[in-house]
């Protein structure tokens, strides 16, 4: 009898529909966006701005969102895959038509005095879209390749188009992510980017630029079917891309090609596109091993850093926390990383394994690129800090993410140990 209470009263707990969530990773992305609020907070501490809140209240609304698509079952969404899709796209037609500028770029829709981003969810639709395709498939074949890329293309060349380089190159990140893990052959892969790769060793370097087209061509020999004739096609397109390459770059004004390889010497404008780098540099080295302290970095309370909120609130983070507090903040994300393989690799399905992968792909670039571009490594380009950085549709699309992977956790088989 006493077994029988025991079992019955678990069924009737309220935290039963979420039994088997990684609940590690849902507190890591709590922890996360609360630190985010607090460094948001000391950068706009001297502003009179309350960005700070806001994050808190945007994070708030996305972990409820995160709870509710984690009770559901994330398998129905195969079937609404088109209609994502084309939702995903309408949405991004609208903001050519409708949306606001700001920043030199038209990227947001005014809704009820709210400024909604569409690019930053449509990444969480097209990871679900290209989920659903790819969930079939044992081994990608090329005609699905192929497909895959086309059904990126759209919602790739909108976003593109707005202008949003960087927002552009996180879809083109999540389709190499979740391609690979698709088993697809990691040859069409690099011959998948390797008309950028060439364009710019022609530029850099003209003996490296011919090994890269005998490479790209070999692999294209031992990869595709009827390698004898794919083999020169491909080489015939690097060679193409090298020469349209050197006459974009040409055409590029003196100011835009600084904009492009101004993070390898900033020096060279410091008061121009060098001088965002060279501030943030200064923040981070300034903060030393322990940092200047939480509200006490000079850089980020004088406000020598532009849109520190945002796309450069790792500076203010390495400045007033120091290299402890910046390595702590890459484990952390490493570790949400894990736990996202984990789930990929745990998963009942492909379908489900598939969306982990997506999201870890949408996560890794953003922070890759984000600290790079904040260290000197990377040019800058607009891409925030997931969890930290102030960006409320960027906020939610990550919960809605993370509700999806916890719904693929939640509703894998139990496993005992």
């Amino acid at each position: 009898m006493t077994h029988k209470l025991t079992l019955r009263n678990r069924r009737k707990s309220p935290l039963s529909p979420w039994k088997n969530l990684d609940w590690s990773l849902m507190l890591v992305y709590i922890g996360m966006t609360f630190f985010g609020g607090i460094m948001i907070q000391s950068v706009e501490r001297n502003q009179g701005l309350t960005d700070w809140w806001q994050h808190w209240l945007t994070g708030g609304v996305g972990l409820l969102l995160a709870l509710i698509i984690a009770r559901c079952r994330y398998e129905v969404l195969i079937q609404w895959k088109w209609v994502i899709y084309i939702l995903t796209n309408i949405s991004l037609v609208a903001v050519q038509i409708i949306g606001t500028s700001a920043l030199g770029a038209q990227r947001w829709i005014n809704v009820g005095g709210f400024h909604i981003q569409p690019s930053e969810f449509a990444k969480v639709g097209v990871i679900v879209t290209l989920a659903a395709i790819l969930q079939s498939e044992t081994r990608v074949k090329l005609l699905e390749f192929f497909k895959v890329l086309m059904i990126t293309a759209v919602p790739w060349l909108l976003v593109f188009l707005e202008p949003n380089l960087g927002t552009s190159l996180i879809f083109a990140a999540i389709t190499m992510g979740m391609l690979y893990w698709g088993n697809v052959n990691p040859g069409w892969l690099m011959l998948l980017v390797s008309p950028i790769f060439s364009a710019i060793l022609y530029i850099i370097y003209f003996p490296a630029w011919i090994a890269w087209i005998s490479l790209m061509a070999l692999i294209a020999w031992r990869s595709l079917p009827w390698g004898w004739l794919w083999a020169p096609i491909i080489a015939g397109i690097n060679i193409g891309s090298g020469n349209i390459g050197q006459i974009l770059w040409n055409l590029l004004k003196d100011y835009q090609k600084d904009r492009l390889t101004g993070f390898l010497n900033p020096e060279q404008d410091p008061l121009g596109t060098g001088y965002h780098l060279i501030q943030s540099r200064i923040a981070i080295g300034s903060g030393q091993l322990f940092g200047r302290g939480l509200y006490e970095g000079t850089q980020t309370q004088l406000n020598f850093i532009p849109e520190q909120h945002t796309d450069f609130i790792f500076s203010a983070i390495g400045e007033e926390l120091g290299f402890i507090g910046c390595i702590l903040v890459l484990l952390t994300f490493w570790f949400i990383c894990l736990r996202l393989v984990i789930i990929a690799q745990t998963a009942k399905d492909n379908f489900g394994s598939l969306i982990a992968i997506g999201v870890l792909s949408m996560l890794i670039f953003q922070v890759f690129i984000n600290i790079g571009m904040n260290i000197g490594l990377a040019p800058v380009t607009g891409i925030p800090l997931p969890l930290l950085s102030y960006g409320r549709s960027a906020l939610l699309s990550n919960f809605i993410g993370l509700g999806l992977v916890e719904s693929v956790a939640n509703f894998r088989p139990r496993q005992n140990f």
